[in-house]
């Protein structure tokens, strides 16, 4: 069998070189920050003030990941935040899919007048105060729903979902199933959500990021700091300096400022990890999902 080569014409060389150097750029612009931040939490900090370190770790130290794991509240931020992301994700692909998939049926007679009082929430909303005082008046202040229950489902996430069912879910099996006497609920679950792996998995990957990245809301509703979510006890060592040295008493002021600054490398890679984690694999559905979900229908 032969391998016949295309042609290419000096303008087609010329724009696939630029396209890759281009991209290359990019990937390097993108990629060295995060070796940086990974190198510099397992280097010696003297050589990171220094500017010795530049890409790869320079003389091992896992005294910020000792310190990261000595704060009092670094676990207990970590243990709240998976249990966001795992509770808040279950609760919003559950919403997102019921709230879906009517929208995707053409028999359902009222879908575009709902469809368009959820795109309406989309552009206009109660704004800050008031959901504030609805989640007080609602007794869930201080409380875990206070993060789960506001935002539920997010309309943009229900709307991809809408799409890809009405592209990958032929009506005919529907038809099908409700000759042999299948109703709506058992023809979601047995036949719906089985098809359905892409786009669940990417809404799964786009609330569980959002859910673990989530800052402001717990800033607004928690004041317990045993509900606290990791992120807010990244903001207390890396903006108000709040750090236990207890388990760093024999260091001199000088040492404890370098381990300040070791702690932020330590602590940003330890709140990334469970995210880095979990993409490799919904990676193959992701964007099959998305690019389902969004441009067919």
């Amino acid at each position: 069998m032969k391998v016949r080569f295309v042609h290419q014409s000096f303008q087609d060389r010329v724009y696939t070189i630029t396209a890759y150097g281009l991209l290359t750029l990019l990937f390097v612009l993108v990629l060295y920050p995060l070796l940086y931040v990974v190198s510099a939490s397992f280097s010696d900090p003297d050589a990171v003030a220094s500017g010795q370190m530049w890409l790869w770790p320079v003389g091992l130290n896992l005294d910020g990941y000792r310190s990261v794991f000595a704060h009092k509240r670094v676990l207990s931020g970590f243990l709240n935040s998976l249990f966001y992301m795992g509770v808040g994700t279950l609760i919003n692909v559950c919403m997102t899919v019921l709230a879906a998939y009517p929208m995707s049926r053409k028999d359902f007679a009222p879908r575009n007048v709902l469809m368009l009082l959820f795109v309406f929430t989309m552009l206009f909303s109660g704004g800050m105060i008031p959901t504030y005082l609805l989640v007080k008046d609602l007794g869930l202040l201080d409380t875990r729903w206070a993060l789960l229950l506001p935002g539920a489902m997010a309309v943009w996430n229900m709307i991809i979902a809408r799409t890809f069912f009405q592209s990958q879910i032929p009506h005919e099996l529907l038809e099908a199933s409700q000759l042999d006497g299948c109703n709506d609920f058992r023809f979601v679950r047995s036949i719906v959500l089985p098809l359905s792996g892409p786009i669940i998995a990417v809404l799964s990957l786009f609330y569980a990021v959002g859910h673990w990245n989530q800052y402001f809301q717990a800033l607004l509703y928690l004041r317990d700091q045993q509900l606290y979510p990791l992120q807010i006890v990244l903001r207390e060592i890396l903006i108000q300096n709040e750090v236990d040295t207890s388990a760093f008493s024999g260091k001199d002021a000088e040492e404890l400022v370098k381990l300040h600054g070791l702690l932020k490398y330590a602590l940003i890679v330890v709140s990334s990890l469970p995210v880095l984690i979990l993409y490799p694999f919904v990676q193959q559905f992701f964007v099959k999902g998305v690019m389902i979900g969004s441009l067919k229908g």
